[in-house]
């Protein structure tokens, strides 16, 4: 993915700094940049810290002797896969990621499937993985690379469950508006890999997981659902899940959640080799995001790295705020920007096509009622928002132009919105993963 939008914004910062040095100009910094490209230049920044190839050699070990197995899942894991190759080498090892973000390795396999509702080729990859891991002895090292995306790839259904319907619950969840780490919760209890287990299929192994986080709060044990991480859940909290946000599922589910599961405690023997290590975080991101624009001459605001709930219902929440802050500047004043990330949920209401992002941004709009001075950025950082392959949308003081909005918006259909209204952030796979990047630019009188 190219970032060349945000080196133009921060060359061009940096003239426009220069001229506020020289002039005592404030506000009018703004006036010569396009809202929109500088904002799509803030979120290309955010993604770019977070390339794997970029970030992830300074948190690898020399190469131990002996043998070593690459292993991995998630959207972002077969650029981490390139990344170890450009450090250690041609590796033997087997990668799972989503369609059409494989990258060319050396050594280490890449397998594509499907994402966010798993298929058969994702199943079958985990099962391989599987087999590669079985009988490695103490002196073997593993090395576990897991991105976000990880808890649909590594496919791998407890005893009496089909895939088909580990699908429909992946899809019923995903529906049901509830927060991603009560989603993996359910996840790891109808899985065989999930929750430690991966881990304690590499025993006696030793192993060390790299992870980049997409999750709120960048908790281990949430990241892909913790393949590699000790759970305390128990199947009584997953079957909580399921009642508390109304997901019906088959009979096979309810009868799997009624036994213990194989998910592996805190504390387990079989953990005591492994280490797990988070190497990027939304937060990075944002910062680096919050840097060009402060050189832009921006007062940052930072709402939080881990802003979780309803997008429709965040969205509003920020708009009061910038049309507070919006209120109260006088001409001079320089731009406000306010920054966000973590991970929004939709509860689908419609048949239309979106995703938290372009729900968020809709949401905002309509709030904003297409103030004059406000503009706005929300996209996935990993290029896919929901299920289209689309990363977000811009917003402005035109959005609500031409198009039903509120419709819309009542049918979960921002993709086809800002389709027809213009607006869509389409950047193709990022490979990476930092979850949601929101930013909402006030300028001046």
């Amino acid at each position: 993915m190219s970032c060349s939008g945000q080196g133009s914004v921060a060359r061009r910062a940096g003239r426009l700094r220069s001229r506020r040095h020289d002039r005592g100009l404030t506000g009018e910094l703004m006036m010569d940049l396009d809202p929109p490209t500088f904002l799509r230049g803030l979120f290309d920044r955010a993604v770019e810290v977070a390339d794997p190839m970029r970030a992830l050699a300074a948190h690898l070990p020399p190469r131990p002797a002996g043998r070593v197995v690459v292993i991995g899942a998630g959207k972002a894991s077969a650029r981490m896969a390139e990344a170890v190759e450009a450090a250690w080498g041609p590796c033997d090892g087997l990668v799972i990621t989503r369609y059409g973000y494989g990258r060319p390795c050396q050594g280490i396999e890449i397998v594509e499937a499907a994402h966010p509702v798993p298929d058969a080729a994702g199943a079958a990859a985990t099962a391989r993985m599987l087999d590669l891991v079985a009988g490695l002895g103490e002196g073997d090292f593993v090395l576990a690379l897991i991105s976000g995306g990880a808890s649909a790839l590594l496919v791998a259904p407890v005893a009496g469950v089909t895939l088909a319907e580990k699908q429909a619950v992946n899809a019923a969840l995903l529906a049901s508006g509830a927060p991603i780490d009560r989603m993996n919760t359910v996840r790891k209890h109808l899985s065989r890999v999930k929750g430690g287990q991966l881990a304690a299929a590499v025993h006696p192994a030793r192993m060390l997981c790299l992870m980049l986080s997409d999750v709120p709060g960048d908790d281990p044990a949430f990241i892909g659902s913790g393949p590699t991480v000790g759970d305390a859940s128990t199947p009584a909290d997953a079957r909580a899940v399921l009642e508390r946000w109304q997901v019906t599922v088959p009979a096979s589910v309810t009868a799997a959640l009624a036994r213990p599961s194989g998910v592996v405690p805190p504390g387990d023997a079989r953990l005591s080799r492994v280490e797990n290590r988070v190497f990027a975080a939304p937060a990075q991101s944002l910062s680096a995001a919050a840097e060009v624009a402060q050189a832009a001459g921006c007062t940052v605001r930072m709402l939080g790295d881990a802003v979780e709930g309803e997008a429709r219902d965040v969205a509003r929440d920020q708009a009061r705020l910038a049309l507070d802050i919006a209120a109260d500047m006088v001409p001079g004043d320089a731009p406000v920007l306010l920054l966000s990330g973590g991970e929004l949920t939709v509860t689908r209401r419609g048949n239309g096509i979106g995703g938290p992002n372009a729900e968020f941004a809709l949401a905002l709009a309509l709030a904003l009622n297409g103030h004059p001075r406000i503009h706005a950025i929300a996209c996935d950082t990993d290029g896919v928002d929901g299920a289209a392959e689309v990363a977000g949308a811009l917003v402005g003081p035109g959005t609500l132009a031409g198009a039903d909005a509120a419709a819309a918006l009542a049918a979960n259909d921002a993709h086809t919105f800002f389709a027809r209204a213009g607006g869509q952030v389409v950047t193709g796979p990022t490979l990476t993963n930092v979850n949601d990047f929101r930013a909402v630019l006030l300028l001046p009188p």
